[in-house]
């Protein structure tokens, strides 16, 4: 058995990154994804070799027991773990027989691993080490592998500044997020190491991914040749690679990040766009309809900066105002200044208690003390082009709790209810026979004896999983809605049974029979 070697890296780290990005031929990359599959270098699979504990124990950035794990198994895909992803040594031995198309020379020519100690006086090749990150990623229906710098625990310290960010937090967020219709044209900006371009590529005729990053690009070159894909791959910022086309989806994890402008204060790449504030992503959602085509969609992530006061929907409002776009705007949570400021003090490697994390901390303090930031929101932004001449509309909501994973269909049925009801009458509405969707459940809330209840709500199992309160009216409404009435007609009789004004009836309910219909509760 090897011994174990975790990477340990004493001093500050470089600001760059110390190996350049792997690279191949398509021959070269035929074989290693050959290697890949037959060592069962899978999502499933390696949640099976690792089991419950030591997986949780590593999602949490705590390798240990995923280690103890791995040092005792003799599977190949546990050396390509160690290699791969802990950034531990290996010997030449082991790596060649996890990877025999491949082997140790094809290893080192792709830049996937360096000899651990090049010097040691051992007869035979000397233990190899990973210079980067390459683990497996899919979805239900895909089995990927994604490229790109060793992560932090890797590391073992602070982060270069060019650092290519792996399968994070956000990524999976966007994926889990975004709509996936069938479309022709897809635009992955700021692909990083690529994660949105893989699932676009599923959905999509030809997916163009850009980002300011070279290093980025180099990554996701490799990540699409490895999985046998062909990608249009472009740099510059934001959407001056694209100016002059049109897609009918665009996915965005833009470098959101609100960072102070000061010296001291790192600028990682994969994070910072380099403009104050939350400028990057106000500029980005103002300029996104001169790249969309008509009836085209927009899916990114974004933080938003609150001054004292200062409603989030009042300051998100403007920036879709003027657009012609139509804007689906969901706040997920909102972390005070403090809060934020140690979220992005502690993300690129620097420790709570050193005194680099003081610094950084203090910067961030001081930064949103002089411009009057209290609160920075995160939220996901869904934009359409209309397809008709019509005024757009704005949907500016707070969903703080669980929803159905993945999102990305409800948000595409509840974009299709917007847009419907954009472009119909309050008449054509009523003329409608809706019927309410098979997730829905009715609650009536009273006192023990009374004979009403003094709170109905229905709640949606699925989807966004929202609960919307009735009144009576509209609880008769929804109860009666089974595919058959119109909601006219259930009005009509539910006017006579009470011996109620329909007209009053009628201006009642419309503002709810809107929401339920645009959050798929009815259909």
């Amino acid at each position: 058995m090897p011994t174990l070697r975790p990477r340990v890296r004493a001093g500050p780290v470089s600001s760059r990154s110390r190996y350049p990005a792997p690279a191949g031929t398509r021959e070269e990359l035929t074989r290693l994804r050959a290697d890949l599959v037959e060592a069962g270098y899978t999502t499933d699979h390696l949640a099976e070799l690792l089991g419950p504990l030591a997986s949780a124990a590593l999602h949490r950035d705590q390798p240990l027991a995923a280690r103890r794990v791995l040092h005792r198994s003799t599977d190949p895909a546990a050396v390509l773990v160690r290699l791969l992803v802990l950034g531990d040594a290996v010997s030449a031995e082991e790596l060649s027989s996890a990877l025999p198309r491949t082997g140790v020379e094809g290893v080192l020519q792709l830049g996937l691993a360096v000899p651990a100690d090049p010097d040691a006086g051992a007869p035979g090749l000397p233990p190899l080490e990973g210079t980067c990150d390459l683990r497996p990623y899919g979805d239900d229906q895909h089995d990927w592998w994604v490229a790109s710098d060793l992560s932090e625990l890797a590391l073992g310290g602070p982060l270069p500044t060019d650092h290519v960010l792996g399968v994070g937090g956000a990524s999976t967020t966007l994926a889990a997020w975004s709509p996936r219709p069938q479309v022709s044209r897809v635009l992955d900006l700021g692909t990083g190491c690529g994660v949105q371009a893989l699932h676009a590529s599923g959905h999509a005729d030809r997916v163009v991914a850009t980002d300011l990053s070279a290093r980025a690009l180099e990554f996701a070159t490799f990540t699409a040749g490895l999985n046998g894909l062909d990608l249009d791959l472009r740099q510059g910022s934001l959407l001056a690679p694209v100016a002059t086309e049109q897609f009918d989806l665009v996915i965005s994890n833009p470098p959101f990040v609100i960072t102070p402008r000061r010296d001291g204060v790192p600028l990682f790449e994969y994070r910072d766009g380099g403009a104050p504030g939350d400028t990057i992503v106000a500029t980005l959602v103002r300029d996104l309809a001169g790249v969309l085509a008509p009836g085209g969609i927009a899916q990114l992530l974004g933080n938003w900066e609150l001054r004292a006061g200062e409603e989030w929907t009042e300051h998100v409002g403007e920036w879709v105002a003027g657009t012609g776009l139509d804007a689906w705007v969901i706040q997920r949570e909102t972390q005070d200044a403090a809060e934020y400021a140690e979220t992005w003090a502690r993300d690129g490697g620097h420790r709570p208690g050193t005194p680099e994390f003081e610094e950084l901390y203090a910067a961030w303090l001081d930064d949103f003390a002089a411009r009057g930031i209290e609160r920075v929101g995160f939220g996901i932004i869904t934009l359409q082009r209309p397809l008709t001449e019509r005024l757009p509309f704005c949907d500016l909501e707070e969903v703080s709790g669980p929803v159905a994973q993945p999102a990305g269909p409800a948000v595409l049925a509840g974009l299709r209810a917007r847009t419907w009801l954009a472009e119909h009458t309050d008449a054509e509405l009523l003329a409608v026979p809706w019927s309410v969707a098979s997730d829905v459940t009715e609650e009536r809330i009273g006192r023990p004896g009374e004979p009403d209840p003094m709170v109905i709500q229905v709640r949606q199992g699925g989807g966004l999983r929202r609960t919307v309160r009735l009144d009576t009216v509209a609880a008769g409404l929804v109860g009666a809605s089974d595919g058959e009435l119109t909601a006219e007609q259930i009005l009509g009789g539910i006017a006579v049974l009470t011996e109620q004004d329909v007209d009053g009836l009628r201006a009642g309910v419309l503002a709810t029979l809107r929401t339920l219909i645009a959050d798929g509760l009815l259909r």
